[in-house]
């Protein structure tokens, strides 16, 4: 019974669903918003347990649980969704964090810090964004399930108007419609690209009612020129969503004025948009120009680890530094997916779960601390001193997520980064051995900001401000206890992306 439902389709629509319910709740009643959020939230998470009881593990490498139902059959678009290891682990963190940024929010835009009038506006501002995490939580669900390229394109720039006005309408600093419309900029321009490629490969494939299908559109290609061509544009668009050095520049601006929760989402999940798309895209599509632009796509990735490690070093604002982190490690990422090794895949489909919940624990934690700066909202990591002894369970909590992300052993990120730096040592020698210098690099950026936010003399300013609280400690502790549980025992998610990885090596090796 369970394989018979239509899972995909309602994971997508209930949060959307949801996200009316809360914009038709009067503005006089925006209180109750964030409880029915998070309950709807947690329903869809019900539905995701669910979702992975009728999903077979055993057949990972497979796309199961499928949909198909013509949409524009004139142009050849379908509705067509289904999952494999890799789509399901992505979908499942997503449906994570949504939760924990819904309960992160209670305080994020002003509530509770605000009386009469003031309140219910801060409410029903908390209203109108809550609402928008839930749009954004249905695009989440149908980008990592698409399985027609213009449904996907589709999807890839719709999701492109939640996070605007989340960072426009929502975010902080008088620089915020600015970084909303860089990034908004920046991903339009990817996506024209993209689009350009995506009619290009129709016109290679069968066409028809179906033309758009990626299982009809893989190995369509007979032009090596062509397909060439193809590949660069749909790369494009991904380098810029993932995000990689060079057209990594709108992510520091936008993780610095978007508020903590849409980082989370943005940083931890949507980007890994770009990565997937050269997994389930540039892979089986363009399989000989997947080939033919490693090597310098290995180039890229290398120099975004380094690259994106220097400039965390010298930030003087949190969410600026933890953004650049980022840009590192998404080049272990594309670095792990270009050695075209199964080993390689699989640990740079890992390494992008691990850095959804890394990033995401560092995101909140720096939110959380902003709250408690000086004014209420200060980034400035030099505004900050002797946390350590003012918010204990805090500075710990920012520990552990520091040491996440700078890969430490018994964590799962360790178990990520280490399988990408052999298979890149064993495939590329000289790529794994300059990738090397990030980890070095990540205990520099990590450990210089911990010591100056959380130790030495306290600021006076800050001497009274409070320690975690109980719901703040709710949303980081799902969090930690993955980042252990998948640190000793990997392989409760690597068993759902092995086979996917050796499927996309097979179809590579297959074409060449």
């Amino acid at each position: 019974m369970l394989d018979s439902m239509p899972w995909l389709t309602i994971l997508a629509v209930v949060p959307l669903i949801g996200a009316i319910i809360l914009w038709c709740i009067p503005a006089a009643k925006s209180a109750v918003a964030p409880r029915a959020a998070l309950g709807i939230s947690l329903v869809e998470f019900v539905l995701l347990i669910l979702t992975f009881c009728a999903f077979d593990r055993s057949d990972a490498g497979n796309f199961q649980l499928s949909e198909q139902v013509n949409w524009i059959p004139q142009i050849g678009a379908s509705y067509a969704v289904a999952v494999n290891g890799v789509s399901l682990l992505l979908i499942a963190l997503a449906l994570l964090l949504v939760p924990l940024v819904i309960l992160a929010a209670w305080k994020e835009q002003g509530v509770g810090s605000a009386e009469g009038e003031q309140a219910v506006a801060a409410a029903n501002r908390l209203r109108h964004y809550l609402a928008l995490v839930l749009v954004l939580t249905t695009f989440m669900v149908l980008i990592f399930a698409a399985r027609d390229v213009f449904l996907f394109y589709v999807v890839f720039e719709a999701m492109l108007v939640p996070v605007y006005f989340m960072i426009g309408s929502f975010g902080n600093g008088a620089r915020r419609r600015y970084a909303a419309i860089k990034f908004l900029l920046y991903s339009l321009v990817g996506g024209l690209i993209m689009l350009l490629a995506v009619i290009g490969v129709y016109f290679q494939g069968p066409q028809g009612e179906h033309g758009f299908l990626i299982d009809n559109l893989a190995g369509a290609i007979n032009n090596p020129g062509l397909e060439k061509w193809l590949f660069v544009g749909f790369f494009i668009a991904f380098a810029i969503k993932a995000p990689m050095f060079p057209v990594h520049t709108w992510l520091p601006d936008t993780a610095q004025h978007a508020p903590a929760g849409t980082s989370v989402l943005l940083v931890g999940v949507l980007d890994k948009i770009g990565t997937y798309g050269m997994l389930v895209l540039c892979l089986p599509l363009f399989p000989n120009a997947t080939v033919w632009a490693a090597p310098v796509i290995i180039v890229l990735a290398v120099i975004s680890i380094i690259y994106g490690g220097l400039l965390a070093i010298g930030q003087r604002d949190l969410m600026r530094m933890i953004a650049y982190t980022s840009v590192s490690h998404f080049g272990f990422i594309v670095l792990g997916i270009f050695t075209l090794s199964a080993q390689g895949l699989a640990g740079a489909s890992f390494y992008m779960v691990n850095h959804g919940l890394s990033t995401g624990l560092l995101f909140l934690v720096a939110g959380f601390l902003f709250l408690r700066s000086r004014d209420g909202k200060s980034q400035m990591i030099a505004d900050f001193g002797g946390m350590q002894r003012v918010t204990p369970v805090l500075a710990g909590v920012f520990f552990v997520a520091g040491l996440s992300a700078l890969s430490m052993p018994g964590l799962s990120t360790f178990i990520s980064e280490i399988t990408v730096l052999i298979t890149a040592i064993d495939v590329h020698p000289w790529a794994g051995a300059f990738a090397a210098t990030g980890v070095i690099l990540a205990a520099l950026y990590i450990l210089i900001t911990y010591q100056k936010i959380f130790t030495g003399p306290k600021v006076e300013e800050l001497a009274d401000k409070p320690d975690l609280g109980a719901r703040e400690k709710w949303v980081v502790a799902p969090l930690l206890i993955l980042l252990l549980v998948l640190g000793f025992v990997p392989n409760l998610a690597l068993k759902y992306l092995d086979a996917p990885s050796a499927t996309s090596v097979s179809v590579v090796e297959g074409a060449n």
